[in-house]
């Protein structure tokens, strides 16, 4: 039996494939990656590196084995169909017999159009028979934390969220709640809801920034149409940039406020704080 993590070199699955070696042991462990030279540090400490792409549904082709866990890491290629992309790992794993596929979703309050695609995914999961565990990963402390530059460039945090809140947490956590489901017991056909112990407003966001870096700076609400501007004249594809413009929308509408407990409580100990994550980022 291994525990297969797809998306393993990529910003979450690192985290997740560190802490599955700190608990079992690295030949139980099975990294997909696309680029064999990004997966070379962790082939070097025992785990088993696999070649496969999205893209390519040869590539999944006897990957998975009967009794296998396995982490379904989303895309991040809006543009190429992420649904069908997730399909193509989700067939390979009921073809295998899998014992659970785990996949990182999207909170269940949020209707913004970036769910889209993780309800998408999640509706084909369901209709597979394949055991599943819905992880509804709320938004991550990094969104903000590495992008301060422009933020202390122009001393606003500029978003256009009113004054909701943001239940926000570390990829280090979110990445424990993953590592938890995947070796332990019971998580079949469960469904988590997941964000960090406390929620923040924009304001509260300004304030903090202000006091660790002696600055002044303050938060400007505009509009999600203004936003959409800003972010695509910093080269931010347009369509993406809507999409994100969007989740400040919901933002604002209360739903990245997730307040379940279910992160804290499958990572085994609190959420980072945000004001952590910050003071992490401004040390660079």
């Amino acid at each position: 039996m291994s525990i297969v993590v797809t998306g393993a070199t990529g910003q979450l699955g690192r985290h997740v494939v560190e802490q599955l070696l700190e608990k079992v042991p690295a030949e139980q462990i099975t990294a997909v990656v696309r680029n064999a030279e990004k997966g070379a540090d962790f082939a070097a400490r025992g785990v088993k590196i696999a070649l496969a792409d999205y893209n390519a549904p040869a590539s999944f082709d006897g990957l998975f084995a009967a009794g296998d866990k396995v982490l379904l890491i989303s895309g991040n290629e809006f543009d190429k169909g992420r649904v069908a992309q997730h399909k193509v790992v989700i067939d390979a794993a009921k073809a295998a017999g899998v014992a659970l596929l785990a996949y990182t979703s999207a909170p269940g309050s949020l209707t913004a159009a970036l769910a889209d695609d993780h309800r998408g995914t999640e509706e084909s999961l369901l209709g597979s028979g394949v055991p599943y565990a819905l992880l509804r990963n709320g938004w991550y402390h990094e969104n903000y934390t590495e992008n301060l530059a422009p933020v202390l460039e122009h001393s606003a945090v500029v978003a256009a969220a009113g004054e909701g809140r943001v239940s926000s947490a570390s990829r280090a956590d979110y990445a424990a709640a993953a590592v938890a489901v995947l070796t332990g017991e019971g998580h079949e056909n469960q469904t988590y809801e997941l964000g960090g112990d406390s929620a923040w407003s924009f304001t509260e966001y300004a304030a903090e920034l202000s006091r660790q870096t002696g600055k002044e700076i303050g938060y400007n609400a505009v509009t999600p149409e203004t936003l959409t501007g800003i972010l695509a004249g910093a080269g931010l594809p347009e369509q993406f940039a809507q999409i994100l413009a969007g989740v400040d929308a919901s933002i604002e509408k209360g739903e990245l406020v997730v307040s379940t407990g279910d992160l804290s409580r499958l990572a085994g100990r609190p959420t980072t704080p945000f004001s952590e994550a910050i003071a992490a980022a401004l040390k660079g």
